[in-house]
């Protein structure tokens, strides 16, 4: 399904994509992790060389960053994004390059051939900041499915047991927003943030987000 917006300068939009069939994107530990490396090392103008992941990826040159990632949370099958369009089609390169080299990744590591991730990715244009609020309480709080199956269809969970989730999980921004940084920090742009952190500033509030959509009904996604 093609996208019926074009992506504009400027502008911060919701991206999430999942793998073929609903299929785990991630079997290992190892897979996280590269995938999250790639995060960063496919924001930006030089070419990838694999061979370099045998070393410290976050430490890498990668060039002139193509967007800004705001914020994102993997999942077993799908990951959440939001990001900033900083220079025409840069979210496209950014996604473009992320998809195919997880994808020839996996596939050489699993012995398998074809797409691994849909395409094309998915997105949603942020346009308020009570939309933005909103998707990034549910990017954030999206994990909690991992430790708690079903929670948000149900529309409860233990709140103690959902920060402590939270502050654990390493695949998410969350720790960068709300813990002390760590070499994952720099996939995040926390200054293309158009609104103040500190409005999110507990599992509470963004629980609370949740449960009072915008008027705009934004399109949620689960695997």
């Amino acid at each position: 399904m093609q996208r019926k917006f074009d992506f504009e300068v400027g502008e911060c939009y919701h991206i999430f994509n999942r793998g073929v069939e609903k299929r785990a994107i991630f079997q290992q530990d190892s897979d996280w992790v590269r995938f999250q490396d790639l995060l960063y090392l496919a924001n930006g103008d030089k070419p990838l060389i694999f061979k370099l992941f045998q070393g410290l990826p976050l430490e890498q040159e990668r060039g002139n960053m193509h967007a800004s990632i705001i914020a994102y949370s993997l999942m077993p099958n799908h990951f959440h994004m939001i990001g900033r369009e900083d220079k025409e089609a840069g979210l496209s390169r950014l996604m473009g390059k992320l998809s195919t080299s997880y994808s020839m990744y996996f596939n050489v590591k699993y012995e398998r051939s074809g797409h691994l991730l849909c395409h094309p990715f998915r997105a949603r244009h942020i346009d308020s900041d009570d939309y933005l609020r909103w998707v990034l309480s549910y990017v954030h709080l999206n994990p909690l499915d991992i430790m708690d199956p079903g929670w948000l269809k149900r529309g409860s969970i233990d709140c103690n047991k959902a920060v402590k989730f939270l502050q654990s999980f390493a695949f998410s921004s969350y720790p960068d927003y709300f813990l002390e940084e760590r070499k994952v920090t720099k996939i995040i742009n926390k200054s293309a943030l158009p609104i103040e952190i500190d409005e999110l500033e507990s599992v509470e509030e963004m629980l609370k987000e949740l449960r009072d959509p915008p008027e705009s009904s934004p399109l949620t996604f689960q695997g």
